[in-house]
């Protein structure tokens, strides 16, 4: 056995030695697992993600090879740590301002969106990965992300720009929540809500105020709600009763 294939090997070990059967049947449950569900045919070992961070940073020094064999996996926490390690190694690279390893991940993971298969290995990634690299560039592959049939790849769109929203832009946020404003999927509808919210939190509430007064009426309710509940109570009243005229 080479020393990728065991290097490898005792990650795959080590996630089972700390899977739980029981959790696996409640995460199967949380992720809509069953048939015609957002995450039909997932397959938990039932490991935390404090547990599953810890294993990434023990492996962080992997190849993109044996990442690839994880995404690969039918197991939802191998894939889960794929992204974890290359997360960490993102970070790493702009630590050390490698611009060209920078890219090199980015290109990477654009090319596994196929494998970033659920709401929660979208959310602990894209933001870190695509989000951060696309600050200082052009960003048009977000808005052919938002337009894909893919499911996972519209999320990946619109929570790649909590990056911006972290550096003061609400933008790009916008432009994507009106590109999947008619999205039917509620996973997209919270998801731009969640932005929306962070962008009155950490941006501008009057940005997100004049967003909402331009778009409120067109936005599916799920959206709405979770776009305005930071507002005072009586802001949000005023924009449900607004969204209804």
């Amino acid at each position: 056995m080479s020393n990728k294939e065991n290097n490898l090997r005792k990650l795959e070990c080590e996630l089972v030695s700390h899977g739980n059967k029981e959790k696996a049947q409640i995460l199967s449950h949380f992720f809509k697992t069953g048939r015609g569900e957002y995450g039909e045919g997932d397959i938990f070992l039932g490991i935390t993600v404090p547990v599953s961070r810890n294993i990434a940073r023990k492996y962080q020094e992997l190849s993109f090879e044996e990442i690839a064999k994880l995404f690969e996996s039918k197991f939802h926490e191998e894939r889960l740590v794929a992204l974890l390690i290359l997360v960490q190694k993102y970070k790493l690279a702009s630590l050390k301002k490698d611009l060209v390893q920078k890219k090199k991940i980015y290109n990477f993971y654009l090319t596994k969106t196929k494998y970033i298969n659920n709401w929660d290995l979208v959310d602990l990634s894209s933001h870190y990965i695509v989000g951060n690299y696309l600050i200082d560039k052009d960003r048009k592959i977000l808005d052919k992300l938002a337009k894909s049939k893919n499911l996972w790849e519209k999320r990946i769109a619109i929570i790649s720009t909590f990056a911006f929203i972290y550096k003061g832009e609400a933008d790009y946020t916008f432009r994507i929540v009106r590109i999947l404003l008619n999205d039917k999927h509620d996973l997209i509808h919270k998801a731009c809500g969640w932005m929306l919210r962070e962008v009155g939190k950490r941006v501008s509430g009057e940005k997100l105020e004049s967003f909402l007064k331009e778009n409120s009426k067109k936005m599916p309710r799920t959206m709405l709600r979770y776009a305005i509940e930071k507002l005072p109570e009586e802001k949000r009243k005023y924009y449900l009763e607004y969204s209804k005229k």
